[in-house]
């Protein structure tokens, strides 16, 4: 019955008219790093961007009497090639939105295109920088958690583990104030996520459109997100289904392995059926995922149930066998401090 409510309200949530307060641009002007001189239009087509011309993010806030203090920058996926802006994006951020937390979907440079520099920073550089301009954001709001996380889907899931893994890099720091503040992310949430670089378990459009035809070993190891996992990566859940037959499941699995031998705090949900690019649906068993997100958010304290604030302490426990069945489920203790 709870899963049945759940997917009723999404799919309301879905169905309602809701507007992008702002966008923000992520850069001041003439300071965009590892930009050339080249502009490009914006290309939109079907609500599939092709071209960025200006990286900022679109700010969507809950009702007031729902806002928890939260924050999330949602990287849309689309083998770096495009972003799905409104199944990846702006329908994510309603889903949300109804949890109380303020949603930011990352419109983020794509590699191929003529006013980047070097190819594969651009995502990154975008991303990490959001995560900062988005915790100055929550310095004027009147109520703040304090937690900014990242969700991301497909090749956005690739770079929202990069953000979680890689936030020592300084390509985003171009000098000012904002790169004081902590741009690594306090959570993840990937939902069917490339992962690796690695050949044989990548999805290779990503690949190739991040890295080029022909990257150095080197280069494919950064980008592994699976090899960069560190006790400092921030607690992660995993969304995915068995049957996606675009980017393997092995990513997901590689990834959760990599966090709980680092004693990361994650979760794992492996869906039977769902395939691939499902975004917030209400449609079979994959209809869940953005409940159990929910839940998994509250279980970690990074939110609170806006029909009751003051929730009794829950803390995550490890499981004494993890389950085998089509969803599974584990939490890591968190690092020692």
């Amino acid at each position: 019955m709870r899963n049945l409510l759940s997917s009723l309200a999404l799919a309301l949530c879905l169905a309602a008219p809701v507007s992008a307060q702002q966008f923000i641009p992520l850069w001041p002007d003439g300071k965009i790093p590892n930009a050339t001189q080249i502009k490009v239009e914006e290309l939109v087509a079907n609500e599939r961007v092709q071209s960025v011309m200006i990286p900022g993010m679109f700010e969507y806030m809950p009702n007031a009497e729902l806002f928890n203090g939260t924050a999330v920058v949602i990287c849309p996926g689309g083998a770096y090639s495009i972003l799905s802006r409104q199944k990846e994006g702006l329908d994510v951020a309603k889903a949300y939105n109804l949890m109380g937390v303020a949603a930011y979907v990352l419109n983020y440079r794509l590699p191929h295109t003529a006013n980047v520099d070097v190819s594969y920073k651009a995502p990154l550089q975008d991303a990490l920088r959001a995560v900062r301009k988005v915790r100055e954001r929550a310095l004027s709001w009147p109520k703040s958690s304090g937690k900014v996380g990242i969700i991301g889907f497909s090749a956005g899931g690739h770079l929202a583990t990069t953000a979680g893994t890689l936030f020592r890099q300084d390509w985003p720091n171009i000098g000012d104030a904002l790169d004081t503040l902590s741009c690594r992310p306090d959570f993840m949430i990937l939902v069917y996520p490339v992962i690796s670089m690695q050949q044989g378990l990548t999805h290779q459009g990503s690949r190739d459109n991040l890295l080029g035809k022909t990257p150095s070993q080197e280069l494919i190891d950064l980008f592994s997100n699976e090899k960069q996992v560190t006790p400092q990566t921030p607690p992660t859940l995993l969304i995915h289904a068995s049957d996606d037959m675009t980017v393997s499941v092995a990513n997901s699995l590689r990834f959760y392995e990599a966090l709980i031998a680092n004693r990361v705090r994650a979760a794992m949900h492996i869906f039977t059926r769902g395939g691939h690019g499902f975004g917030p649906t209400n449609r079979g068993e994959i209809a869940s995922w953005v409940e159990l997100s929910r839940e998994w958010l509250m279980r970690n304290e990074l939110i609170t149930d806006p029909n009751n604030p003051n929730p009794p302490v829950v803390r995550p426990q490890m499981p004494a066998r993890p389950g085998v069945s089509a969803t599974i489920s584990a939490s890591a203790p968190a690092p020692a401090r």
